[in-house]
C-alpha cells in the first residue's frame, strides 16, 4: 500500500470506529436489524478498532514524513565582523 492509501485508510476508519463509540449510531442500527443482543459486546471491538486506526493514521503519517526528499541546501550565515566592508555598509 501506498501512503496516501494508508492515511485515507486510516482516517475514515478512525472516524468511523468513533462515530460508533460516541453516538449511538450503532445501537440504533443493530436493534433495527435485530441484533442488539449485540451491544453488549461493542465496546471489546470498537475501542480496539480506533486504536488501531489512530495507530494506522500516525505510521502512514510518520511513513510519509520518512520518505519526502529533503532538497533544501543548508543555510549559511554571512559572517559578518564589525570590521568587514558588507558590516561596515549596514550602519
Amino acid at each position: 500500500m501506498n501512503n496516501r492509501t494508508l492515511v485515507k485508510t486510516g482516517i475514515i476508519g478512525s472516524v468511523v470506529a468513533a462515530v460508533c463509540c460516541f453516538t449511538p449510531v450503532l445501537v440504533v442500527a443493530l436493534g433495527a436489524v435485530g441484533l442488539a443482543a449485540w451491544i453488549g459486546w461493542l465496546d471489546y471491538v470498537l475501542l480496539p478498532a480506533l486504536a488501531s486506526f489512530i495507530g494506522l493514521t500516525g505510521y502512514a503519517y510518520y511513513r510519509q514524513r520518512q520518505q519526502q526528499p529533503t532538497n533544501a541546501a543548508p543555510l549559511r550565515r554571512k559572517n559578518l565582523n564589525r570590521n568587514s566592508p558588507a558590516a561596515q555598509d549596514k550602519h
